[in-house]
């Protein structure tokens, strides 16, 4: 195999009638980076075109499935409500277009941003993602006193100062904490998220971006 040939991605396309299917094949083709895989191909798939009328039960399974199956999902659909959206992202779609708006050029680009770990929203969905993302966060989150990475303040500020190179004794003492209430948070945090000690835990906060 040439470096030109596999450095190409390798395309699914998910739910999709026959003609439909044809009409994204013909699209695509002539773009020597990209290649549609055949519908019994998964092997060395990295993008899923996964196209629904809407954003029901339905195309989040498929888009949870490419997600689970190591693929990237590009979600192609009809319409979108403002709930959809949300579930979409929330189900690992990493792209979401419409099918009035998909032009060959425009999947290319989402497939390829995709690709490259990557996103793409057409900006009104964007603005209305962030509207809700807020809500979110003022109506739900925050008065529980969480964020977005499922951690509470005071968890992020310990697992912040552990980080950093601190004892108990010393994180307790810069929060105004007992140290028995520092060593309590470690280990709810610990327990909660299914890891091993305090530093498993600074090292997945780290992983993850919450501090």
């Amino acid at each position: 195999m040439t470096a030109h040939a596999s450095a190409r991605i390798a395309i699914s396309i998910v739910g999709a009638d026959p003609l439909t299917r044809a009409g994204i094949e013909a699209g695509l083709r002539g773009r020597s980076d990209l290649e549609v895989a055949r519908e019994d191909t998964a092997a060395g798939v990295s993008v899923a075109l996964v196209l629904s009328e809407e954003v029901d039960e339905a195309a989040l399974r498929l888009v949870r499935s490419a997600r689970g199956a190591g693929c990237r999902p590009v979600l192609l659909v009809g319409h979108v409500e403002d709930g959809g959206l949300l579930a979409a992202v929330e189900a690992g779609a990493c792209g979401i277009l419409r099918r009035s708006q998909a032009t060959p050029a425009l999947l290319a680009e989402a497939v390829r941003a995709a690709a490259s770990g990557e996103g793409t929203l057409p900006p009104d969905l964007l603005g209305r993602l962030l509207s809700q993302v807020g809500r979110l966060q003022r109506q739900v989150l925050a008065p529980r006193g969480l964020t977005f990475g499922g951690l509470t303040e005071r968890e992020v500020a310990v697992l912040r100062l552990l980080a950093e190179g601190h004892d108990t004794a010393e994180v307790g003492r810069r929060l105004y904490f007992s140290e028995r209430t520092v060593k309590n948070v470690v280990h709810d945090l610990t327990s909660r998220l299914e890891l091993r000690n305090r530093s498993h835990a600074v090292a997945y906060a780290i992983r993850e971006g919450l501090i």
